[in-house]
């Protein structure tokens, strides 16, 4: 691999540390201002928001820009929407500032793999930057959990730095110096040869999102595996802050204590995903539909633990079903949107697709509990949810398979052919 790629992959590793850091730090800051439930509950969708919104828009930023000068704004952004979240702007509001940054961090990181490096090295790249960001996920949730706690919150006060009164605003102050450690790998990025593109014109570049949207959502085995991954990580993104408010309620942890049970589901798809890529083909990746639905109820059977020795396990298991069902969905839909529209695009229409179901699952969480559902009766119908929109893509797929017989076969010999 090329230096550059480590300085990539370094600069993502802390952007993405810092970003899950800070979630942990908002929602104790959050809890300890005395703010209801629904509104930590409410920095899910938040952090989302962006994405859904300049979701046309932020491929074409990246592409017009050095992608090391793309990343290095995202990154001030993202400072910004700290020093916000600091100096006296509702959490939530500047979580979202957060979350402008990471969307238009997103293209670039990817984009810039495919100017630096060879085709033959770009599944190893991919490989490289997935596992550090499930790791990156691990650790940040791990130490925004520490830093609140009370170990390492006292030494942070200890520090006196001026309008840093509690623990959380204290880890929220650290969170700047990562993304000011990303900053400088930002700055380090090579400069391609990749030539620049004018951004097209607002309306134009709508137009051409919503076409290649609604073509890999005419797909017969596209639509089904973007509603399956899409589904996937609008759960995915929502367990979260879930897991949170399950150990609170059910094994009495405080913030610190249950940060580390999110981090054991991390664990668990890691695994899952491992498994996945060695004994999944492409060809045969919609077999999986039917643990969607197992995910949904183990989603459930959260509400009758009350033992970590139990939920530890029980929430590796939950990960791991995720993680198997995942990459050989994700492989197929990255199959399908590379043949129809090309990688950029098919990028920018996954993203979309899933930010839109974190925003909407993470929405409908938030109002179950603003309208003062438990966090067991919450978790119970999220659960639900989840396993029967699952069952009805099952149908859905079974469906295409009985009606377009022939077109999902000549789709799945195409998978079979492909030498990626």
């Amino acid at each position: 691999m090329k230096r550059g790629f480590y300085t990539i992959m370094s600069a993502q590793f802390f952007s993405s540390l810092a970003d899950n850091a800070l979630f942990v730090a908002a929602v104790e800051l959050l809890r300890t201002s005395g703010a209801p439930e629904w509104q930590r509950a409410a920095l899910v969708p938040m952090f989302a928001l962006f994405y859904v919104v300049l979701a046309p828009f932020v491929g074409a930023f990246a592409d017009a820009l050095p992608k090391g000068k793309v990343m290095l704004v995202s990154n001030g952004i993202k400072v910004v929407g700290c020093l916000m979240m600091l100096f006296g702007t509702h959490p939530l509001l500047a979580y979202a500032v957060v979350g402008l940054g990471a969307a238009a961090y997103s293209p670039a990181k990817y984009g810039i793999l495919t100017e630096l490096l060879p085709p033959s090295q770009l599944v190893k790249a991919n490989g490289w930057i997935e596992g550090l960001t499930i790791a990156s996920i691990i650790l940040g949730v791990l130490l925004g959990g520490q830093m609140i706690g009370p170990q390492v919150a006292p030494l942070l006060l200890g520090l006196d730095l001026p309008f840093i009164d509690t623990g959380p605003e204290a880890a929220i102050a650290s969170m700047v110096l990562l993304y000011l450690v990303a900053a400088v790998f930002n700055l380090h990025i090579p400069r391609t040869d990749a030539a620049l593109l004018p951004m097209e014109r607002p309306l134009a570049l709508v137009r051409d999102f919503s076409q290649c949207n609604a073509r890999l959502w005419a797909d017969k085995l596209g639509q089904i595996s973007l509603s399956t991954t899409t589904l996937f990580w609008g759960v995915s993104g929502n367990l979260r802050y879930i897991v949170l408010a399950w150990a609170a309620a059910a094994l009495h942890y405080n913030t610190t204590q249950a940060s580390s049970l999110v981090g054991v589901v991390a664990v668990g798809t890691a695994f899952g995903a491992i498994v996945a890529s060695m004994f999944m083909k492409l060809d045969r990746a919609t077999s999986v539909i039917p643990l969607g639905i197992g995910m949904g109820l183990l989603v459930i059977g959260m509400n009758f633990i009350d033992n970590v020795w139990v939920a530890a396990p029980f929430l590796i298991l939950l990960g791991a079903i995720g993680g198997y069902l995942v990459v050989p969905m994700n492989a197929l839909l990255q199959h399908r949107g590379h043949n129809l529209m090309g990688a950029g695009r098919s990028i920018a229409v996954q993203n979309f697709n899933e930010q839109a179901c974190i925003l909407g699952l993470g929405a409908f969480y938030t109002a179950m509990t603003k309208f003062g559902l438990s966090a067991f009766g919450a978790i119970t119908i999220f659960g639900l949810v989840v396993a029967g929109t699952m069952e009805l893509i099952r149908r859905w797929h079974r469906h295409n398979t009985v009606e377009h017989r022939d077109e999902v076969e000549r789709l799945l010999a195409i998978a079979r052919s492909d030498p990626h």
